[in-house]
């Protein structure tokens, strides 16, 4: 494969690497390495429209079949790298790589989009039938299986991927109970008043949420797993648990390298890592901050590994890397809508525009005055005004932005508006 490039990890950050490298005219040999059997498919609707039963598994494909070969893509499913060497001589940033199944892949380029694992439960009975997690479409394709034939589900994890499974169960008409280790759900990512909001959300559809509640262990006979046991003695019956606890990003070959690792594969705007001639995108990475450059973050969506795949082969061919874009996400939990513009770390200051109760009202965020994100719940034009004027650098005062009967975007245009000129 000479004057090649090999990206290990046939993700959604690895597909699109190579599409851009197409894209952006480049000829040279591509391999798109995977380990799971099937061809890059999407990931957000395994806990959403496939696990309810709304999508296929055809449909979740990104791209046709025919689509590799047509743009000389040599796509290679159902092979794990195990190891990389970078040659003591010759191209910098060149080697090889080895499979669990003694393939060897020469490159001349590399990038690692290797994405992240589930992270485990280290308790008593982890190991028992019937404890789930959902990372891939196989993980997705069991649960839906076992979900049919299952009365009692409990899911650990009060965050998205959590709380979109036991929206998805309790559709089916399951008894739904979510624990949650945290004071409040999706702790991390929302406040206070949007955790209040979903843990309301979820009781009047018939879900119990347990709060502050730490897995002891779980219990089971004949090697399945009977009910889930908590620290403070209380047992939950589960003929199903499905973990949801976050997930580690995927570094072992990073470190094999020698690349800086601190959560994630160290990478620069430009998703670099510390060897300038590797490159690094999606999940398995840190990044610095999108909108401020100040500090790291690691950033698990779609529009992330997208942005950031396009910026690793922008600079592996040289090419410029435009600004970073605005980051935005999304967790359909049922008939509940969430979009999220912008990064609401280190907000000070929070405005929440209509009724929550309504199940459709937004909350922005704001730092020292100035519009960080938004939340919005069923409320997609706000969403989209918010993500245009963080796009654009324009923002609202915090006074005015509580007045549900003033659309945003026409506060957020009256802004941007320049001034006439006087007669």
């Amino acid at each position: 494969m000479a004057g090649g490039t090999l990206i290990v990890g046939a993700s959604q950050a690895g597909l699109q690497l190579a599409a851009s490298l197409r894209q952006f005219g480049d000829n040279r040999p591509i391999t798109l390495v995977g380990e799971e059997i099937h061809p890059p498919y999407q990931r957000p609707p395994l806990s959403k429209e496939f696990l309810s039963g709304e999508s296929d598994a055809e449909s979740l494909a990104l791209r046709a079949a025919s689509y590799y070969a047509d743009a000389g893509i040599d796509l290679v499913s159902g092979r794990r790298v195990t190891e990389v060497t970078l040659a003591s001589s010759g191209r910098p940033g060149s080697g090889v790589a080895r499979t669990a199944d003694g393939r060897s892949f020469p490159f001349d380029r590399l990038a690692l989009t290797v994405g992240a694992a589930p992270r485990r439960l280290s308790v008593p009975g982890a190991d028992l039938d019937g404890i789930s997690c959902l990372r891939d479409r196989d993980d997705a394709a069991d649960l839906r299986g076992r979900l049919e034939s299952s009365a009692r589900v409990v899911v650990v994890g009060g965050g998205f991927i959590g709380l979109e499974v036991a929206a998805a169960a309790r559709a089916l008409g399951k008894e739904v109970t979510v624990v949650e280790a945290a004071e409040r759900l999706i702790s991390r990512a929302v406040a206070p008043v949007v955790s209040e909001f979903y843990r309301q959300a979820h009781l009047r559809r018939g879900t119990r949420v347990l709060l502050s509640a730490a897995v002891a262990g779980f219990e089971g006979a004949d090697g399945r797993v009977t009910a889930v046991r908590l620290a403070d003695g209380a047992v939950l019956p589960a003929d199903l648990v499905v973990v949801g606890v976050g997930v580690v990003p995927r570094t072992e070959l990073a470190e094999q390298l020698g690349l800086a690792c601190d959560r994630g594969i160290v990478v620069d705007a430009h998703a670099r890592t510390s060897n300038p001639h590797i490159r690094a995108a999606g999940d398995c990475t840190v990044q610095p901050h999108p909108v401020t450059g100040v500090g790291t973050v690691r950033l698990e969506s779609v529009q992330n590994a997208v942005a950031q795949a396009t910026a690793a082969a922008a600079s592996l061919l040289g090419r410029p890397v435009g600004a970073a874009p605005v980051p935005w996400f999304w967790s359909y939990q049922g008939d509940l809508k969430l979009q999220i513009a912008g990064l609401s770390t280190g907000y000070d200051e929070y405005v929440v525009r209509g009724e929550p109760d309504s199940e459709r009202f937004s909350v922005l965020y704001y730092r020292q005055g100035e519009l960080l994100a938004i939340d919005a719940v069923n409320s997609p034009a706000e969403y989209m005004a918010v993500r245009r004027a963080l796009m654009d650098g324009a923002s609202v005062p915090p006074s005015l932005a509580g007045d549900p009967g003033t659309p945003l975007k026409s506060l957020l245009a009256a802004r941007r508006r320049p001034a006439v000129p006087s007669p």
